[in-house]
């Protein structure tokens, strides 16, 4: 069980400095995993929500995407979206 928990951190902490880097290629599986090791959870807007996902985590601000489509990379601009709301929040320097 140990080295299960010991994996999981590092593979978590290679995803979050993979995004640090704001690379090309980052999926929308590995944005959730990101969001979700920092305490989001995702959250359809409703049924007619259409491709807008929120993340929330408690009392910090919630963060939206768009699910991208018609493949799976996120946009620049989304990625910088949400390097900024984790900044602000006080989750990465």
């Amino acid at each position: 069980m140990q080295a299960n928990k010991t994996n999981e951190m590092g593979t978590k902490e290679k995803l979050r400095e993979r995004f640090l880097k704001q690379p090309s290629d980052f999926t929308f599986e590995e944005m959730q995993r990101l969001l979700e090791g920092y305490g989001y959870e995702k959250s359809n807007k409703g049924r007619t929500s259409g491709s807008r996902i929120i993340f929330k985590n408690g009392d910090k601000r919630p963060i939206m995407l768009h699910k991208p489509h018609p493949g799976n990379i996120v946009k620049g601009y989304a990625m910088k979206q949400v390097y900024e709301e984790l900044k602000e929040a006080g989750l990465i320097k």
